[in-house]
């Protein structure tokens, strides 16, 4: 990390940190103390925790960076992401959504990492930022800070093994059914970050087994998705289909660009599908994924070639609350900094000195961490296996269910 960007983002740090332990902190009492009492109390609570650590990432996106983030959506869909909408067996405003993007402009930053932030956005609309989950990797949720929050607050983490995914997917799934709250759950289906040599991976096995050649996404992986389908039928009324690009005016954005707070455009599009609308079978659900992949790449050509998605264009804004809260978090930050000096007299002494020299050292790795797991080609590459030929009679859908 350069000298000039360590200036700008240690401080940030220090605030994102020691705000984040706060927050932890808070969750793992409630955990211990409240969850073994009643857990819809814990999550009601838990939920308000944890939206005080994702109202920064919000701030850091619109305020900090000023990232312009486009939703081109028909106003009908717009509308709903606002408002409770009752659907299946009175359960309101709970939803599954799954993400692509045009990575090939953004693999500097991790496909999943913007689409966690673009989800943050639509959450906050909907009025379920502290209960937005995701299907994450399991080594996530070791991540300082934002894993341990993660892990608190019942997100999904999988070995990308299906193995050992199936039961645990499966059971997190079910957990849900009785979640206190409306929530967003994000699923991300390619199952790993773009870049170019999983797209020439992806391309190699498509042509090997008669499937359509994809030009801008992976291959979807479908049992996660139809799994999430099968247990969550009954209970969620609606999928948003999300598919994020960057436009070629604009610059890749990166974590170390946010930090900076260099701004960019992200062109988000959302097309919402009523869960009673999709196909009863499991086959016939993994085929409409694909066919929705399919749909997506057609459309990210037309984003690459028009710098647009099409659709109407619908207003965001930027939240007032994220600035709020960490305009709150920031002086109590500093009061309680100016005590503990004057207290402990930190810069009296040579012992003082160099303890806090450590601290601010400790905060500048974790945020060297962070910043290099949200880099796409540190990311574990897409195991795609030698195709064999296979005889006609066997279908090209069930031999990709076979590489998932």
């Amino acid at each position: 990390m350069a000298f000039p960007a360590a200036v700008v983002i240690v401080p940030l740090g220090v605030l994102f940190f020691m705000s984040g332990l706060v927050v932890n902190l808070i969750q793992a009492i409630c955990y211990v103390l409240i969850r073994p009492l009643s857990k819809n109390t814990y999550r009601r609570i838990n939920r308000e925790v944890a939206e005080l650590l994702w109202l920064e990432l919000v701030w850091l996106v619109d305020w900090w960076a000023g990232v312009k983030i486009e939703i081109y959506t028909d106003a009908d869909t717009f509308k709903l992401m606002g408002k409770s909408t009752k659907f299946l067996d009175g359960v309101k405003n709970m939803h599954l959504s799954f993400v692509t993007t045009e990575v090939t402009l953004i693999d500097g930053i991790g496909w999943n990492r913007w689409n966690k932030k673009v989800e943050r956005k639509g959450s906050i609309r909907s009025g379920c930022l502290g209960s937005t989950l995701a299907v994450m990797k399991k080594s996530s949720k070791f991540l300082p800070v934002i894993g341990w929050s993660m892990w608190f607050s019942e997100y999904l983490f999988l070995e990308r093994s299906w193995a050992k995914d199936e039961n645990t997917l499966k059971t997190g799934l079910q957990r849900l059914r009785d979640f206190p709250r409306p929530f967003w759950l994000a699923l991300f289906v390619e199952g790993t970050r773009f870049t170019q040599a999983k797209l020439l991976a992806a391309q190699e096995y498509a042509s090997s087994t008669g499937l359509p050649i994809p030009r801008n996404v992976l291959i979807p992986r479908t049992k996660g998705f139809v799994t999430a389908v099968s247990h969550m039928r009954s209970f969620v009324p609606a999928i948003y289909d999300a598919t994020v690009a960057i436009p070629k005016t604009s610059p890749t954005p990166t974590m170390l660009r946010l930090f900076k707070g260099q701004s960019s455009v992200i062109h988000v599009h959302l097309k919402r599908h009523l869960m009673n609308d999709l196909p009863e079978t499991d086959e016939a659900v993994a085929q409409w994924c694909r066919d929705a992949f399919v749909a997506k790449d057609k459309l990210l050509d037309r984003h690459i070639a028009e710098g647009t998605f099409g659709e109407q264009l619908q207003n965001t804004g930027r939240p007032m609350k994220s600035l709020l809260v960490v305009s709150s978090w920031a002086i109590l930050l500093i009061l309680g900094t100016m005590k503990v000096i004057q207290w402990f007299s930190l810069f009296s002494s040579w012992k003082g000195i160099i303890f806090s020299a450590i601290a601010l050292a400790v905060i500048t790795i974790l945020m060297q961490i962070l910043i290099q797991f949200s880099q796409s080609e540190r990311s574990t590459p897409a195991k795609v296996a030698p195709a064999k030929h296979k005889s006609a009679t066997e279908s090209s859908a069930s031999r990709l269910d076979k590489h998932q």
